[in-house]
């Protein structure tokens, strides 16, 4: 059964009809970290809105990745919603980056709700909004910020999605996620640590706190 102060708190304002058909449509999946939930080229059966946890929405070229942005709870994958317009395949990746629990809704039912509950689409363009904002700001940030912002940025951001300062992260996986190379993190990584604006520790990666850390 789906968390009814979840459903008030993203679908309150459809009303109680409305709540009675999340629960009677809904599917409740919980994905552990790391797991893949859909991949490029996949057929969408569900729309996806998280609960608890994040999930990474990245393309892949010649094996490094592209994020484009991470659902966080009471999100959805605006991406995954497009393509229910056309052929349903899916033109991105998806990973759980923490242990998730994901209400999945069936394309199908999306489609009836559509037109059942016209209000639905508030959601999809705050989505909307949301996540080209998020877009924008990746695009912005690869094309005139250098490399060493951009891992600063990158570990920031994990830090803040998982909570943890020092956060335990591989140079393998700053640089797939940055679409570079781990030679070159490694020596951006040794120069922001020489100029004190990161920590690392056997622990993983730690930012200082109460510092004038760049990050934009």
């Amino acid at each position: 059964m789906i968390n009814n102060q979840f459903i008030l708190n993203r679908f309150g304002f459809l009303g109680s009809d409305f709540a009675n058909e999340i629960q009677k449509h809904a599917v409740l999946t919980n994905i552990k970290a790391k797991t893949e939930v859909i991949r490029e080229g996949q057929k969408n059966k569900f729309v996806p809105f998280v609960i608890t946890g994040s999930v990474k929405v990245y393309s892949l070229n010649d094996g490094r990745e592209l994020i484009y942005y991470y659902v966080r709870p009471n999100d959805s994958c605006l991406m995954t919603f497009s393509s229910i317009f056309n052929d349903y395949t899916s033109k991105i990746y998806a990973i759980a980056e923490e242990d998730s629990e994901v209400m999945l809704i069936p394309v199908s039912v999306i489609h009836e709700w559509l037109i059942k509950y016209p209000e639905i689409n508030r959601i999809f363009y705050s989505e909307y909004h949301r996540r080209f904002s998020d877009v924008m700001n990746m695009v912005n940030d690869a094309v005139f910020h250098k490399l060493d912002k951009r891992v600063l940025n990158y570990i920031k951001q994990q830090i803040e999605l998982t909570g943890q300062n020092p956060i335990r992260l591989t140079h393998r996986e700053i640089a797939s996620n940055l679409g570079t190379s781990r030679e070159v993190v490694s020596r951006v990584m040794k120069k922001v640590e020489n100029e004190g604006e990161i920590i690392q520790t056997k622990e993983g990666i730690k930012m200082p706190e109460n510092e004038n850390v760049r990050f934009n």
